[in-house]
């Protein structure tokens, strides 16, 4: 079928392909001995690399806001007459949709709760603020921060520079890519692979877990046991819609569908908070993100009282850091695809502060909520501790149960439709010589890609149930991740530089 076949003269796409199917070789033939050798090798990279992850989190972030606060921030993305493309809304939800996702259902209720039963500071403050203010660090200015700094690079190098959308021309000042050599060549085609690797694996990952909460909604809706067979169907049905809204582009299937999830969010969390303790919530909201600014240098150094320990840095902390390092790429280089027209400033605001907080009242509400149900109990026997299943147990506690509950199912669909589809249109950009407007075939050709192998690695889960297959698809996102933050240090000191002769010129 012509409208599937692969590029010719693409080393990109040949040698991506060509990794992923040898990884899917090993995976599937010795899938135990894989699996060990990505948990040894994550576990490696967290244990070494660790306090480096919180060092590069820390920067970035006091980087952006020395950025924001600047002269600099008065550049735009783009020409001085150009602006933006969407509304604020629009952006807004797009950027949040991309950066987050499904991950807010799948620990709305979990994580607050796991730290308010096993606070990771021993401080004077309640366990109820060290559990949100925590919850708070992990998924707050720092994620943001790494989305950031990847969109402010690449956006720079589409609109001011001119070059085709790609990580790897982010350093075209220090590698030119008009430059013939086997350097230059080799090393911008390794970022590139890179990226693309990681965007896939962590996608995978993505449908897998919100489809596997999907499955685990539907079992304790209805008290079934559904197999993995439900898991399957779920990914083809998110792979379908994916395609249908990548194929309809950024100013429709995208930009509507994020829409929708924002909408749909909002409802939620106001049904929740409606019948809630609403003034507790406020309260304790207003206090934990006063703790979380005033204590986030020293949570970001994880020194004195704020050093959870070892553990938990490795369970948590690191394992955050390096997931939101290897989305980074992905994310920030769609962000950039939608800011044009924006300032330095707006853009930095806008993507460290309004998702950050729309998170954090997300968490309070359903955190704090969860603290109360659990009061009322007089003790506490895990109900929330299964991620998949949490917050359906926690609804359970609340009126229109049906309506309620199908809302969360309709929003996990959606949130990892508009992941699935962002990444379908940004690896069409790669593979598509860098045009911010991929071909419908490139589209369709990653849509299928993505479909199969999130099929290929579920099935292969439960063929091999030994071990955790997804489970070892998320650790090696915190291989690649290594490499990518290595990397991010120069791109920063080059993106410096190319912003400093922006400003001169």
């Amino acid at each position: 079928m012509k409208l599937l076949k692969f590029p010719k003269n693409n080393p990109l796409l040949a040698l991506s392909m060509g990794l992923l199917l040898f990884f899917s070789f090993f995976l599937y033939a010795e899938t135990l001995a894989t699996y060990n050798g990505i948990e040894s090798l994550s576990l490696w990279v967290r244990n070494y690399f660790g306090p480096f992850y919180l060092y590069l989190g820390l920067g970035c972030v006091l980087l952006l806001i020395g950025i924001a606060f600047s002269s600099w921030g008065k550049i735009k993305l783009g020409l001085p007459a150009d602006k933006p493309a969407f509304s604020r809304l629009e952006w807004i939800a797009m950027l949040y949709s991309a950066g987050m996702g499904a991950g807010i259902l799948l620990r709305a209720v979990q994580e607050p709760v796991f730290m308010q039963q096993n606070p990771p500071l021993a401080t004077a403050v309640s366990a109820d603020i060290i559990a949100l203010e925590f919850t708070f660090y992990q998924w707050g200015f720092t994620a943001w921060a790494f989305y950031a700094v990847f969109a402010l690079a690449a956006g720079l190098a589409l609109f001011h520079k001119k070059l085709p959308v790609a990580t790897s021309n982010t350093f075209a000042t220090l590698f030119p890519i008009k430059t013939k050599s086997f350097w230059n060549n080799n090393f911008l085609l390794f970022i590139d692979v890179l990226t693309i690797l990681t965007t896939i694996f962590g996608l995978v990952a993505a449908v897998g877990l919100g489809a596997s909460q999907i499955k685990g909604g539907l079992n304790h809706l209805f008290n079934a046991s559904l197999d993995y067979r439900i898991i399957i169907a779920l990914v083809v049905l998110i792979g379908i819609f994916s395609l249908i809204s990548a194929l309809s582009g950024v100013n429709k299937g995208i930009k509507r569908i994020s829409t929708l999830n924002i909408y749909c969010t909002v409802a939620l969390l106001f049904f929740v908070f409606l019948q809630s303790d609403m003034l507790l919530i406020l309260k304790n909201f207003l206090y934990a993100f006063y703790r979380y600014v005033v204590d986030f240098i020293p949570l970001s150094l994880a020194i004195g009282k704020y050093n959870p320990g070892e553990v938990f840095l490795t369970d948590w902390t690191y394992y955050y850091w390096a997931f939101w390092l290897a989305w980074a790429p992905f994310t920030g280089i769609f962000i950039a695809r939608i800011s044009k027209g924006r300032t330095l400033r707006e853009i930095i605001i806008g993507v460290l502060l309004i998702p950050s907080l729309g998170s954090f009242f997300w968490f309070t509400v359903f955190g704090q909520s969860a603290f109360e149900l659990i009061a009322s109990w007089n003790s506490y026997e895990g109900e929330f501790g299964n991620v998949f299943t949490s917050i359906f147990v926690f609804l359970e506690n609340y009126p229109l149960q049906s309506v309620v509950n199908g809302l969360v199912i309709l929003l996990l669909m959606s949130f990892l439709v508009t992941s699935v589809d962002s990444a379908i249109y940004v690896l069409g950009m790669f593979i598509d010589k860098g045009n911010p407007n991929p071909s419908k075939k490139q589209r369709w050709m990653w849509g299928i890609i993505l479909t199969i192998f999130s099929v290929g690695i579920v099935l292969l889960g439960h063929a091999k149930e030994d071990t955790n297959v997804l489970t070892a698809v998320q650790k090696l996102l915190i291989i690649t991740s290594l490499p990518l933050s290595l990397l991010m240090i120069v791109m920063i000191g080059i993106w410096l530089y190319d912003i400093s002769k922006i400003k001169k010129a």
